[in-house]
């Protein structure tokens, strides 16, 4: 009963919030339900505490964030399996603290050489497969993410980073009631024997708190370490480098290869052999001083970057947390900024993206007089910005529909760290769907992503499926600095969701003068008034989600204003972690989300 007292309380003060904004700041936020996690030497916030305390245990060992965040993640990879794996796709932000460099870490999955728009339509009948079969997948790219991690800033072996995920898949960990319950009421496992082995060892549901092993994935991943020791003699460089060739050019390669040619999936061993992971210049923009940098390819995030650009024209910290103006302008801004995203972004290898004009300040003041204060949009409205900026116009088709419910939204993992020299890591790995393909390759222990169903089948669309192109993935992370020193590091898992969730946990901090874990409970809104990013990237006009905190008579000024409202769970929209760096002080300030099983931990 105290658990629950302390929900309504904390609804009530909110809700109160929300509506009067006259009081001064240290009493208008409420009690968290979890506390900020401070220290100054390191923090780590991830989605599971298992996954932070193996990060954790890295630095305290005596490695840096870069060796961390493969530790944590590897480990979110076998308790929160469901999410993330060994054949995630995942898309990286770092602070380099030596050069004071901000990097991108661009490591999603690649389409097979064989994956052509007329294949699909051909064998597909013109639809992709949502979150199921080898048809549905990308090339794995956390492997590489962790060797270009490992290999270009951090100070450790695989041998080091992978101990502690190598002892959880061969000798067991307790198994928690979200994964059992994502395992046990999943029927696409069980139509594969590799995946009913993996995930059904015992023949029967799970139960929580039984211990539960992947011995399969064990072995694959001391195959890694194996191929690093027989390359000792090297250095560490060259261990690393064959631990990372055995995945993607060895033996391990090869038997992905062979089960995908015998079950029915394009993937071939070239597919493997030339994938890399890019380390890309990160596409950043300012917003009220502070500097916000995004993955710049093959990712939705710049999104982010287009809509704050919107905002910061408008008084929000005036407007009051979460009134119906600023919810309004939020919305209203994102739905622009997705359209955007729609027409323009995808693999920069592959199209171009005019982000210079995208994130000029003319385009920008364009874009903003569109947005009626009074009245939602219902429309898809992309821009033109390049035309704006005098450049010849990029005549790309749009993908829309409107009348199909299919497809998964998707879910994710995350985790942040930051070190003693104030190196920063942002780390989304995923799976996209549950399981991903749902198809555990062979004996090896892990299933594929399924980002595979992100592609458009439209001929000379940003996002359109060709044979070696990353798709524009919801992936995404955020590194906020200011005066050049890093500020504020943050993730969300949630799909099409993650940029409006990590944009207003930003903006709680910075406009509304939030600690990191105000900003993270703080009540949300999302909208779903734009193409989706799965397959067949329906658009529900006008959409809008609100928790049930968002008081009712702001609900029934978004209605008047024409949108279609629903109501979710009090804590239903979110999945933060974040660690704020202050500079001042030399204090770190982590924060994890209650509404999931995120944990955070400093020193």
């Amino acid at each position: 009963m105290k658990h629950v007292s302390l929900l309504v309380a904390s609804s009530a003060v909110w809700a109160q919030s929300a509506l009067d904004t006259s009081k001064p700041a240290a009493a208008k936020w409420p009690a968290t339900m979890r506390p900020v996690v401070r220290g100054t030497r390191y923090a780590v916030s991830s989605m599971k505490p298992a996954g932070t305390m193996a990060a954790e245990r890295v630095l305290r060992a005596g490695g840096n964030a870069f060796d961390a965040a493969v530790a944590g993640q590897a480990v979110l990879a076998i308790v929160d399996a469901q999410n993330n794996g060994v054949g995630s796709d995942a898309v990286l932000l770092v602070h380099d603290a030596k050069s004071g460099k901000v990097w991108s870490v661009n490591a999603e999955g690649t389409a097979p050489k064989l994956a052509t728009i007329a294949w699909y339509k051909q064998h597909q009948g013109g639809k992709l497969p949502v979150g199921d079969t080898l048809l549905s997948g990308t090339v794995p790219g956390v492997v590489d993410a962790w060797y270009v991690l490992l290999d270009r800033w951090g100070t450790m072996s695989f041998a080091q980073v992978l101990g502690d995920a190598i002892d959880m898949a061969e000798n067991g960990f307790p198994i928690d009631e979200k994964l059992v319950g994502s395992i046990n009421g999943s029927k696409k496992l069980k139509k594969y024997p590799s995946s009913e082995r993996t995930f059904f060892p015992l023949g029967r549901d799970w139960k929580a708190g039984e211990m539960a092993t992947n011995r399969n994935l064990a072995r694959t991943l001391r195959r890694l370490v194996e191929a690093e020791r027989g390359a000792v003699s090297g250095g560490r460089r060259a261990g690393l480098k064959a631990a990372r060739d055995e995945f993607y050019k060895g033996a391990i390669a090869r038997e992905m290869a062979a089960f995908s040619e015998a079950n029915g999936g394009l993937f071939r061993y070239e597919d493997f052999a030339s994938y890399s992971a890019l380390v890309e210049e990160a596409v950043s923009t300012s917003y009220r001083g502070y500097v916000m940098y995004k993955n710049p390819s093959a990712s939705q995030g710049p999104a982010e970057l287009f809509a704050l650009n919107l905002l910061e024209g408008y008084d929000l910290k005036g407007m009051g947390h979460n009134t119906p103006d600023a919810i309004h302008v939020g919305i209203e801004s994102v739905k622009l900024a997705f359209a955007d995203r729609d027409k323009y972004l995808g693999d920069m290898e592959f199209v171009r993206i005019p982000y210079a004009a995208l994130l000029a300040p003319p385009y920008t003041a364009a874009r903003r007089r569109m947005i009626d204060m009074g009245k939602a949009s219902l429309e898809y409205r992309p821009g033109s910005p390049e035309v704006l900026a005098g450049e010849p116009a990029l005549d790309r088709p749009a993908d829309v529909d409107y009348s199909k419910k299919e497809g998964d939204g998707g879910d994710t993992s995350y985790i942040a760290v930051v070190d003693a020299a104030r190196n920063a890591v942002s780390f989304t790995p995923s799976l996209h769907t549950g399981f991903g393909t749902n198809v555990v390759m062979g004996d090896l222990g892990f299933a594929f992503n399924c980002r595979g169903d992100y592609y458009s089948l439209v001929p000379g669309h940003a996002n359109a499926l060709g044979p070696g192109r990353r798709p524009r993935s919801t992936l995404q992370g955020t590194l906020v600095t200011r005066e050049g020193k890093p500020f504020l590091v943050t993730g969300s898992p949630g799909g099409d969701d993650q940029i409006m969730r990590t944009m207003q946990t930003f903006l709680n901090i910075v406009d509304f003068g939030m600690n990191v874990q105000q900003a993270i409970e703080a009540p949300r809104w999302s909208t779903r008034s734009f193409p989706m990013s799965h397959w067949p990237h329906t658009m529900y006009p006008g959409e809008v989600t609100v928790e049930s905190r968002i008081p009712e008579a702001v609900r029934a000024a978004l209605k008047q204003r024409g949108h279609k409202l629903k109501v979710g769970g009090a804590w239903s929209l979110g999945y933060n972690a974040a660690i704020v760096i202050d500079a001042a002080t030399g204090v770190l300030h982590a924060g994890a989300d209650p509404r999931v099983d995120a944990y955070a931990l400093a020193w």
